[in-house]
């Protein structure tokens, strides 16, 4: 089998070969420095990482690495980027503030302070506030929050609603050429048409708008689905009405060559807890979800991600109900994410695509030993009975070993053949 019929193996929750996948998604990627390492390592062409995702400096994991590293999936990420200009465009170079070369796109435009802090500004506008800043010692952006007062007689909807709309004509070029690239494609496709996360969090800011308006305050936000349930309802249902638009469109074009659907990647967990109540996603989230996952699975072939860090045993039945058919990251350290239990009450409804190796702790601070030891038994566990697709909890960050990440890849490959 290729790598394309041992993914859809795993989705079906078959026996086989445990599939992996790294940069299929923007939260199953690599930071673009472990990329430049990687390449590196493996004696691949020199030259500078092209940067994916500006956020969180996510680098391009091209054919040849996939083919070095034994992934098996490619993705197809939507055609705008968190700060609101296009990924597309004759690339130049940017040196990053750890001495990184490396390759970004034209409306990257960024300011540096003295003291090394960088500014990103929304859709490569300086003529307006930052949306994004990276301190001197960070690797990533974070949002800025640019609240303006909130007025309670005069908030609209609407202005919540301002990144949502209807695919341009550069969106449906953008995607016609991605699907011509990808068709005949060996490997699993992962398509995320974007605009189908309710309250991403890392969104809620507006770091892609010039001038964000409504609830853009990340607390104001979360207070706001209790004390203003039926503003944050009316966004939902209004930005679902656009996304099932998009579906249709997005589905002609891309619906041979997917296999799976990047749906959301809202998190409800924290380290120990969650943001909402069962009983709150239930109400709020649910309808919209089981919405557009009915529409996927009554016309098309394709899974999809529901994308939360965090601890959430207790909503993974609810997200079952609304349709999921993969969750991501997995983060097993979490409290009530054991292994064990995840896989003994969910794995005959999920697959899990990640899990296999903690990247808070021991990816990027254990011995290749340690890491060889921890992937081996998520494999074990995960990956009785199909239903599992390997990925780290989330992306691999900058400053992680090679070491580390080599024993991780031996461990799965080794797991592979030896049975």
């Amino acid at each position: 089998m290729n790598s394309k019929e041992i993914v859809r193996q795993a989705l079906a929750h078959r026996s086989g070969r445990v599939p992996v996948d790294f940069g299929g998604t923007s939260v199953s990627g690599m930071h673009v420095s472990v990329v430049e390492n990687l390449r590196r390592h493996y004696g691949l062409p020199a030259g500078p990482v092209r940067v994916l995702e500006p956020y969180q400096m996510l680098g391009e994991i091209t054919d040849d690495l996939r083919e070095a590293m034994g992934i098996d999936t490619s993705s197809a990420l939507p055609r705008g980027t968190m700060f609101g200009f296009p990924s597309t465009g004759t690339r130049r170079e940017w040196r990053c503030p750890w001495g990184q070369v490396v390759l970004v796109p034209p409306d990257f435009q960024t300011r540096t302070e003295p003291n090394g802090d960088i500014f990103i500004f929304p859709a490569g506008d300086t003529g307006v506030p930052p949306s994004g800043h990276m301190p001197a010692s960070s690797y990533f952006f974070d949002a800025i929050i640019r609240q303006e007062p909130i007025d309670e007689d005069k908030l609209d909807p609407a202005d919540n609603l301002e990144e949502f709309g209807l695919l341009t004509d550069q969106d449906v070029a953008y995607w016609q050429e991605r699907a011509t690239a990808l068709r005949g494609c060996q490997r699993a496709v992962v398509a995320n048409m974007g605009g189908t996360g309710l309250g991403d969090i890392a969104r809620v800011p507006g770091p892609a708008l010039r001038h964000p308006k409504g609830i853009r305050d990340v607390g104001e936000w979360y207070m706001s689905t209790v004390s203003r349930r039926d503003y944050v309802e009316e966004v939902f249902v209004r930005q679902y009405e656009i996304a099932l638009k998009n579906l249709v469109r997005f589905h002609s074009i891309m619906g041979e060559v997917a296999d799976v659907l990047f749906v959301c990647g809202t998190d409800f967990g924290t380290q120990h807890s969650q943001f909402c109540s069962a009983r709150t996603f239930d109400e709020l989230y649910l309808p919209h979800y089981r919405q557009l996952n009915d529409w996927v699975h009554h016309h098309t072939s394709w899974k999809t991600i529901k994308h939360s860090c965090g601890a959430i045993d207790p909503l993974l039945p609810s997200m079952i109900r609304a349709g999921f058919d993969i969750i991501n990251p997995v983060q097993c350290s979490a409290t009530g994410m054991d292994p064990r239990h995840l896989k003994q009450a969910y794995g005959r409804d999920l697959v899990f695509w990640g899990g296999g190796v903690d990247t808070q702790h021991t990816l990027p601070f254990g011995t290749p030993e340690q890491v060889r030891a921890e992937v081996l038994d998520r494999l074990r566990i995960f990956g009785r009975d199909g239903g599992f697709v390997f990925n780290a909890i989330h992306n691999i960050q900058a400053r992680t070993p090679t070491a580390n990440i080599l024993a991780m890849l031996d461990a799965v490959h080794s797991f592979n053949t030896s049975g």
